[in-house]
């Protein structure tokens, strides 16, 4: 995804980048807001009365679940399939960034890379309430979303693969920031839980 809408990639298909980039921004928060409401109509009836303490742990053993997971395992269980590039041929710019911007905020619909969004998902249904969900699922897109700004300076075939061989060298490095902080929030709900 992030090497097929570039610049470069967009204007090769008659697009801008600026109304697809915005329509794929748009898309992922979307469908992450709907992915959060989602999540947390189920919790309201689920935990009903109780408390915040043990909302709070829930989240905090489900994500500490995915970073064993990960570290055990490396692939997240989830679906296999990706967005269908077809569309890139087929539609229009914003078309295709605001339908893959969709699948993609939802977290869950296409290949699940990281367990963030399983606790992300278990946020917003521990939350419980719709708005928390919307808020928490929206702002997971957001950020899911915004990587594609990472290809925002791709002008020329030579910069494309130089922008893959950058990814390829930081792949580690961002996977392990990626499970650290996710290890940070979950000690630091337990904190919040014990105390």
């Amino acid at each position: 995804m992030l090497a097929s809408i570039t610049p470069l990639g967009e204007r090769g298909r008659h697009s801008n980048w600026r109304t697809t980039v915005t329509f794929y921004l748009a898309g992922c928060t979307l469908g992450g807001a709907v992915a959060g409401a989602l999540a947390a109509l189920p919790g309201g009836l689920v935990l009903a009365g109780v408390g915040t303490q043990v909302r709070l742990g829930l989240v905090a053993v489900i994500a500490a679940a995915g970073v064993a997971w990960e570290l055990a395992h490396r692939v997240v269980p989830g679906p296999r399939r990706q967005v269908d590039e077809r569309w890139l041929r087929r539609y229009r710019g914003w078309v295709y960034g605001l339908g893959f911007g969709a699948q993609l905020g939802t977290g869950v619909v296409t290949v699940v890379v990281t367990s963030a969004v399983y606790a992300a998902l278990a946020a917003a249904f521990a939350a419980g309430r719709v708005d928390a969900g919307v808020a928490i699922g929206a702002i997971s897109g957001a950020l899911r979303g915004g990587t594609l700004l990472s290809g925002r300076r791709v002008g020329t075939p030579q910069q494309l693969r130089a922008f893959h061989a950058r990814l390829g060298s930081l792949e580690r490095s961002v996977r392990a920031v990626a499970l650290g902080a996710q290890l940070t929030l979950v000690t630091a709900a337990l904190l919040v839980v014990v105390m």
